[in-house]
């Protein structure tokens, strides 16, 4: 055993991460249409698509490109190792990088040496300079984190600094009735935070205890009760006698820093401090950090040719007091109408819990009332400041919006790219709210952190990853950002190199670290051009959703849908966004054509239902509410759900103001394109009262998930056999059912885009019905596919207005070279309905049978440590098959990662050549895949269902078929670092079928 031959710093070989295999021409020039049972698969002999418009599906450029989280050590990284990762990443088809500083994986961080090579220090501002270089040479993009880590910070501040994030603290001393307390202000019963030195008092009252109000978390209060003795402090001491009945309870609140600092910190020296992400002096000390110390003339410049975007990761502000800011008093009173002092006891916070509370009602209202002004505050102080400011150094503002009891929803309306991420949402809804703010605000892309699994180091397949993210596309997602890769070394790391979150706490951490460390890596083109052409399509021309779901509260990251279109309607064909209150005064929130945002979303109806994260309450507040009855005057269909008649407004009333919500609410009911159900089983029949239908619809429930977007007239309809969440069960099953699409223009018709080869072919069996076509859809769990409907011609093919099969006995009809075509499994005459109303009987001539392939000849390269962290060993190994089997159970691979290459022969005699072809199945594999058939290597395979149409290379005679699976590191590293990952279980690898070969017959409808 030997380390290989002419490897690069890294260690890896170039043959392992340029290997290519030689494209040749096909063997024939047949090109068949869509496998059997497959009807929505890409045929890859197809040519007619790669002209016209094919190009924009078949090459997506570096914008509509992936990107990955680009994990650094702060600044102990080499700039050749930057260059050159720089360099893998173009290489392997992403579009952009964003360096973000985590080092969870590293116990004795004393090795970054943060005073040299700490994040904004000038080491790590000259390797931010290297990559933006780098990636302006190569086309892509760089992000650039706010603050090192997360939350935002800078090592400019203490955290005492007026631009430090603050915590209201308490402090608490319970009385009898008619007793006397003299002694210091009672301290908070949460000691400040190592840093803070300094806090002040506030306020003192005392309220009496109502244990009617009391739950076993809370402490009741009697609101009327509530007096201020502030002014009877005095050197830091205060005298109270209470008054004589029942209990009382004396509350001081105490405002100081709350120290936190990034995660996995240090990350500078001195240590950085989150700032106040409410107030004008925490952002602009974010901005003078930057100016000062990080926007060198060479960065600046060099921003304006590669930069992308500043990221701001989830607002996972944290204390153990409540969140707060010198100015929220002033903003809630100009913001609620009226003094926030009274009611603090119902918002303080020890340890993310209430400690008082007044009546439910009360209470309910004022937690309401804080939490929409520190969304306010929010948006105004820190999102609007922080986007202006990136704008002016060429960049947009991408941000992770919630975390906080904040309105996710409207801040997403403002961001250039909300982001949501498929580790910390629940389910499709938590990325359907942030979509709603997104199209409502007219912008394009929501980006996702996407392929973060707790435990996931090093076992995570690309496989997995898709089944993942298959769904979040149907929910709106448009960009993925790769969850991550991990710079090459850091000093005592072992192979293969340093990864961000692995070890975590001594075992195998969260999140994959993709790389030339992987043996999959060589196939992450194939992948990263899937996800390319999935945002190119789901880019392009404006997102439409059936309903807006009006949110009183706009939280996300909760996991909270919609009644029954989350559970009823989805499986039905219906889309759906939520929308909150700041978002009907954007300026798409016009009504036309009975429309609502009809050049954005396009909502053909909107849902209203009680306050779910108020005890289903139903309010409104009366603007909004005023809003919704001019939405309907002029034609919006409008589903309420719940008692509307006795509405509240959301927070503490104004005198009056419930009465004249009512009185609005009254209005609306009356209106004739409005429908109030007091059953949520109601809603889908209250919506085709109104005659709004979805625009894709199923006949029966189904699990497949769709998106629709609409561009230069062209519909396209992205659909996905999915789940509303991972953790739902039972399983997906495949689908096979007839799915009718809402076409934009009368005369389109539909087209199939492969998003695995680029190809798009039109498809050849369907049935028109007024601006509706009815067509089958077949697959597997998380495939996906896209269908397009336009213009005869769109994508370069040639069978332009000419008739297509409305019905067939064959399994499959499609266009190819402009020649409507049945492909068929079994020899016999199969009758084609045409859409002129004639039918036409075809012949099939005879059909072999299917071929299980089990014999193999297998070649391993063994991924083994090397003499370095980064260097790795490539042993050989060679065996011969009789029948296919997981790596696990065959001798000597048991622990083997790697790349495993498949070769087999098969000898095809008459009737294999002419008229005939076959699909390759290849059943079960654990990894990633390619296909070489005579020396040709195919397009790309789909991971999820790998079956290819192989028909065009065969050939009479020997043909010689070779398949390369590539695995995840998991099983090597079980045994090379048992201390870590001994606790995996052994993964599956290779290429464990059954192996089919499918023969198919076609002939031309003539």
């Amino acid at each position: 055993m030997s380390d290989t031959d002419a490897q690069d710093d890294h260690g890896f070989t170039r043959r392992l991460l340029l290997r290519t295999a030689a494209v040749a021409g096909a063997g024939t020039a047949l090109a068949w249409g869509a496998p059997a049972g497959t009807a929505l698969a890409a045929a890859p002999g197809s040519t007619a698509a790669r002209t016209g418009r094919a190009g924009w599906l078949a090459h997506p450029g570096r914008p509509v490109q992936p990107k990955f989280r680009w994990w650094w050590p702060d600044g102990l990284v080499d700039p050749r190792e930057i260059r050159r990762e720089v360099d893998q990443i173009a290489d392997a088809g992403f579009g952009g990088v964003e360096i973000a500083a985590v080092t969870h994986s590293l116990d004795d961080k004393t090795v970054l040496q943060v005073a040299d090579n700490g994040w904004g220090t000038p080491v790590w501002t000259a390797r931010v300079e290297a990559a933006l270089d780098q990636a302006a040479r190569r086309g892509i993009t760089v992000d650039l984190t706010v603050g090192p880590s997360w939350p935002t910070a800078v090592p400019s501040i203490t955290a005492d600094s007026e631009a430090a994030v603050k915590e209201l603290a308490h402090g608490s001393v319970q009385m009898a009735g008619g007793t006397t307390y003299t002694g210091p202000v009672p301290a908070p019963v949460i000691a400040a935070a190592p840093g803070v030195s300094r806090q002040q008092l506030v306020l003192v009252q005392a309220a009496q205890i109502d244990t009617a109000n009391s739950t076993r978390k809370e402490t009741g209060l009697s609101f009327s009760s509530v007096r201020d003795l502030t002014d009877r402090v005095t050197g830091g001491t205060i005298s109270w006698t209470a008054p004589p009945d029942g209990e009382w309870v004396l509350i001081a609140y105490w405002l100081r820093g709350s120290g936190q600092t990034p995660e996995s910190g240090p990350h500078t020296s001195p240590a950085a401090y989150v700032v106040d992400h409410f107030s004008e002096a925490g952002i602009q000390a974010v901005i003078d950090f930057w100016e000062a110390h990080i926007l060198t003339a060479p960065v600046r410049r060099l921003l304006k040719k590669a930069g992308g975007a500043l990221f701001e990761d989830s607002l996972e502000i944290e204390s153990d007091s409540l969140q707060w800011t010198p100015g929220l008093p002033a903003a809630f009173e100009k913001n609620c109408g009226y003094a926030l002092e009274p009611y603090l006891p119902a918002v303080i916070l020890s340890k993310s819990n209430q400690v008082f509370a007044f009546d439910a009602e009360l209470t309910r209202q004022v937690r309401h009332d804080f939490w929409d002004t520190v969304s306010r505050l929010f948006n105004d102080h820190h999102v609007s400041v922080l986007k202006k400011w990136a704008h002016s150094l060429g960049l947009k503002l991408r941000m992770q919006p919630y975390g906080l009891q904040t309105d996710a929803i409207a801040t997403a309306s403002i961001l250039d790219i909300p982001e949501g991420e498929s580790l910390g949402f629940k389910n499709l809804d938590d990325y359907r709210c942030l979509a709603g703010g997104r199209d409502m605000a007219g912008r394009t892309i929501m980006s996702c952190e996407s392929g973060a699994y707790t435990g996931g180091a090093y076992n995570t397949t690309w496989q997995k990853f898709l089944t993942t993210m298959g769904g979040a596309y149907a929910a709106g997602v448009n960009q993925t950002v790769v969850h991550g890769f991990s710079y090459a070394t850091v000093p005592g790391v072992k192979w293969p190199g340093y990864a961000a979150f692995t070890p975590y706490h001594g075992k195998v951490g969260y999140g994959e670290s993709w790389g030339p460390r992987q043996p999959t890596w060589q196939h992450t083109p194939d992948v990263s051009g899937y996800l390319s052409r999935i945002h190119q399509v789901m880019q392009s021309g404006t997102a439409r959703a059936d309903v807006a779901v009006f949110r009183q509260t706009g939280y996300t990251a909760t996991g909270i849908g919609a009644s029954w279109f989350t559970a009823s309607g989805v499986p039905l064909g219906w889309t759906h966004q939520f929308i909150s209150g700041p978002l009907l005064e954007v300026p798409n929130a016009q009504v036309s054509g009975g429309r609502l945002a009809p050049h954005g979303p396009d909502y053909r109806a909107l849902f209203i239902e009680g306050d779910f994260f108020a005890g289903s309450t139903c309010t409104l507040r009366v603007k909004d509410a005023e809003r919704l009855l001019e939405f309907t005057m002029d034609g919006l269909p409008i589903v309420m759900l719940g008692a509307w008649e006795t509405a509240t407004v959301p927070g503490v009333p104004a005198d009056g103001e419930n009465e004249r919500l009512r009185t609005v609410v009254s209005k609306l009911l009356a209106q004739p394109r409005v429908r109030r159900v007091s059953d949520k089983a109601d809603v889908g029949a209250a919506l085709a009262d109104l005659g709004v239908q979805p625009a894709v619809r199923y006949a029966t429930a189904s699990t497949l998930l769709n998106a629709h977007r609409v561009a230069d007239g062209v519909d396209y309809y992205y659909l996905c056999n999915g789940k509303h969440a991972e953790s739902v069960k039972p399983p997906v099953a495949p689908i096979d059912h007839e799915v009718t699409l809402r076409r934009t223009g009368p005369d389109g018709v539909p087209y199939l885009l492969d998003l695995w080869t680029g190809e798009a072919r039109r498809i050849g069996r369907y049935a028109e019905d007024g601006d509706s076509i009815r067509l089958r859809v077949t697959l597997q769990p998380a495939e996906t596919a896209v269908v397009a409907i336009g213009r005869p011609g769109l994508f370069g093919d040639r069978a332009g207005k000419q008739p297509h099969a409305v019905s067939s006995q064959a399994e499959s009809v499609d266009f190819v070279d402009g020649e409507l075509t049945v492909r068929h499994s079994a020899a016999g005459t199969v009758d084609t309905v045409l859409s002129q109303g004639r039918t036409v009987r075809t012949t099939i001539g005879e059909v072999p049978a299917p071929r299980v392939l089990s014999a193999w000849q297998l070649h391993v390269e063994d991924w083994r440590p090397g003499g370095a962290p980064t260097t790795t060993t490539v042993t050989g190994h060679d065996l011969k098959l009789d029948a296919l089997a997981p790596w696990s159970q065959l001798d000597g691979l048991e622990d083997v990662s790697g790349v495993g290459h498949y070769r087999t022969t098969v000898t095809l005699e008459r009737p294999w050549t002419g008229g005939y072809g076959a699909c390759l199945e290849l059943g079960t594999l654990n990894g990633t895949c390619r296909v070489t058939v005579n020396g040709s290597r195919l397009d790309p395979v789909d991971q999820i269902n790998p079956v290819v149409d192989v028909g065009p290379w065969l050939k009479r005679g020997d043909n010689t078929i070779e398949v390369e699976v590539a695995t995840t590191l998991a099983n090597r590293l079980r045994v090379s670092d048992p201390d870590v990952y001994g606790g995996l279980a052994r993964q599956q690898y290779g290429l464990t079928g059954p192996v089919r070969l499918v023969p198919y017959g076609q002939a031309r409808v003539g």
